[in-house]
């Protein structure tokens, strides 16, 4: 028989009209999560200011925004990047794209088939398996590619082991609608099959991507956190006016 769920626990929770960021339990572990309602609040993908010198912080973001009249409402490093902080796979920002789909072999959890692709489209988001992006390439307004997959058609990635001791503070992102997407981090280490766990059986999600392992950070007006843990690639947010 299979495992029924574990307890959700929600122990700390902020919401507003497009966005709820909770600090829940899972399986004994700690998380936060973030959902985002794409019809009432706008995704937007960042990586460097109008000079091209890459942001690498919440702080550096916040100031540029508030410097055109906005300001950061939730954001969290957005995928993998090289040591010049250029996206290592496909990256889309604003209908553009600035980096293209990477379907090499190589070493690293980025490179871990399948991997794949957050994407937001005319038709909403969506999380796919890298190779199948150019279905939906002509409709993109915004994608991050990294890897592994964490989920894929309701499936944990096969290469994952409950028992693995590789633990690590890991954020990802999976969708539940073409509407609603759910971002979440760990507050305390775990392995990459407890993460994904969270996202099947207590986020209900049947795609959800793996962004990063110890950089992992997020941002939050709401909780007042913004994390300082080690520069950033590309990040993705929401943003308000001031």
């Amino acid at each position: 028989m299979q495992k029924l769920v574990l307890l959700l626990l929600l122990t700390i929770s902020f919401h507003s009209s497009a966005q709820e960021i909770s600090t829940v339990t899972f399986a004994k572990k700690r998380f936060t999560v973030c959902c985002i309602d794409l019809d009432k609040q706008s995704l937007q993908l960042f990586w460097r200011d109008d000079s091209a010198t890459p942001f690498k912080s919440f702080e550096v973001l916040d100031r540029w925004l508030h410097r055109r009249g906005r300001k950061l409402t939730f954001a969290m490093n957005a995928g993998m990047y090289h040591h010049d902080f250029s996206p290592v796979g496909l990256y889309v920002q604003g209908g553009k794209e600035l980096r293209p789909l990477n379907l090499n072999k190589g070493e690293g959890n980025f490179f871990l088939r399948p991997n794949g692709v957050f994407a937001v489209t005319d038709s909403g988001a969506c999380v796919i398996e890298s190779s199948t992006y150019p279905v939906i390439k002509k409709t993109t307004l915004l994608a991050t590619q990294s890897g592994p997959m964490l989920i894929l058609d309701g499936q944990i990635h096969p290469a994952f082991h409950p028992e693995s001791q590789s633990r690590l503070f890991r954020n990802g992102v999976g969708v539940t609608s073409p509407e609603q997407v759910v971002f979440a981090i760990s507050e305390e280490p775990v392995n990459f099959y407890e993460f994904a766990e969270l996202f099947r059986d207590a986020l209900r999600c049947k795609n959800a991507l793996f962004l990063d392992g110890n950089i992992s950070s997020l941002y939050s007006s709401g909780l007042k956190r913004s994390d300082k843990k080690m520069d950033l690639g590309t990040i993705i947010a929401t943003t308000d006016v001031l």
